[in-house]
């Protein structure tokens, strides 16, 4: 298990602020598991809504996106692709996230096929889940 700081982060993923959804890594199982941290900013709920910032549920999923890509292109044999959406299946939203909430985000990595596979994610806020889905990915050159 592997703890990774944002610059470490950045030297996996392509994505950089404002779309750098990912603070921190707890635990890292390359292809297999991750466990990350994402502070809630009121920047990150810009717009949605004045006077009562929410965390936009498409922020959420892109977070979780950033949780497995780190899972993938932490192996090797993908360092330096893209880790590209290929399906969000059976996503569901269960709790309201606002600036100063702690995501802990995390993605379990089912299969993987050639450069297409498939992982299970969700997010928290201390004990609550927030959301939980499935995400199918592609890694690309």
């Amino acid at each position: 298990m592997t703890h990774m700081d944002k610059a470490a982060i950045e030297a996996v993923l392509p994505h950089r602020d404002p779309m750098l959804l990912v603070d921190e890594v707890l635990e890292l199982v390359p292809g297999e598991r991750v466990v990350a941290l994402k502070t809630v900013t009121a920047d990150d709920c810009a717009g949605h809504f004045p006077g009562n910032p929410i965390m936009p549920g498409v922020k959420m999923v892109e977070a979780l996106a950033q949780c497995g890509a780190v899972a993938v292109l932490s192996q090797p044999e993908n360092r330096g692709r893209l880790a590209l959406f290929a399906g969000i299946d059976d996503v569901r939203f269960k709790r309201i996230v606002e600036p100063g909430d702690e995501l802990t985000l995390t993605c379990e990595v089912e299969a993987v096929r050639g450069p297409v596979g498939k992982g299970k994610v969700q997010a928290r806020v201390g004990d609550e889940l927030a959301v939980r889905g499935t995400l199918t990915f592609a890694a690309a050159q």
